[in-house]
This record gives structure tokens, sequence and C-alpha cells, in this order.
């Protein structure tokens, strides 16, 4: 059995990277998703008029590892108080933001959402959206395990 989900948490490279590394994830895509266009280019969303979200479609196996998992991964690879950036990514396509594919996903990103807030682990409020899944598109071939193919670990500064 297999499940989707989809997490923006800044520019795509270093988050398909970490899912890329966890046990029980079988596949992870680049992508763009939560805007107007239709098959948005990447300079197309980079110009921040396509409303979509750089995210990574994460591909797994529930009976290796949970949703809760993916959503634990997701809070430690970025900021969720910055709006509309990660580090020096600045625009709305670098939002953090988790697509839900079910109701029950919606309901575990909300209280997995309302329990970090309730942690005190940031000063500021978390600005994380946490809607509906639309229409997924892949982002072109060569952003696609771009750390890897590059030999990098990480993009971050």
């Amino acid at each position: 059995m297999k499940e989707l989900a989809t997490f923006g948490a800044g520019c795509f490279w270093g988050v398909q990277a970490a899912f890329d590394e966890l046990d029980g994830v079988l596949e992870t895509r680049a992508g763009y998703l939560g805007g107007h266009l239709q098959n948005p280019t990447y300079e197309q969303v980079c110009q921040g008029n396509s409303g979509h979200a750089e995210v990574v479609q994460v591909t797994f196996d529930p009976q290796c590892i949970s949703y809760e998992q993916l959503l634990e991964r997701f809070w430690q690879l970025h900021d969720p108080t910055q709006k509309n950036r990660q580090g020096p990514d600045v625009g709305s396509q670098y939002r953090s933001a988790i697509f839900t594919h079910s109701a029950a996903q919606q309901k575990m990103a909300e209280a997995s959402r309302a329990a970090l807030e309730a942690s005190g682990q940031y000063s500021r409020p978390i600005v994380t959206e946490i809607t509906p899944a639309t229409t997924f598109y892949p982002a072109e071939d060569y952003h696609q395990h771009y750390l890897k193919k590059k030999g990098l670990g990480s993009c971050h500064l």
C-alpha cells in the first residue's frame, strides 16, 4: 500500500534530499502545487505570480513510516514562522505549506501544527498553511534529485 504526502518548506532541492533519506519513503518528486496556472514552468513559479509553492510530493509506505513521522521531518527542515521565505529564498513560492491528500491527513497536520505551537519552541507564530492538495505539477527533470546529481549534501549556506 502506498500513500502520498506533499510539503512545501522552501527550495525543493533540500527538502527532497531530506525526505529521500527516510526509510519507508518510496519516491519523491519536486514540483509545484497550490497555484492557478496549469503546467507552470520554473520561471513562472519563480516570478511569484503563479500562486504555486515549490513542493516535494512524497510517496511512502505507511507500514514502514507514518504520516506523523513525515510531519516531524517537515517541521525539522525549515522555520515555519517565516512567511513566504526560507533563508535567502524570498517569495510565496517558498512558503511553508502542507498539502493534504485526505481528511485524516488534514486532521493530523492540524494537530501537529497545534502541538508545535503549544510547545513554545518558537517565539513567533507558525504561519504554515494546511490545505487540501490540488493538481501537482512535476518540476522540470533537471530539478529532480538536484543535490544528488550535483554531488551535494545540502544547499544550505
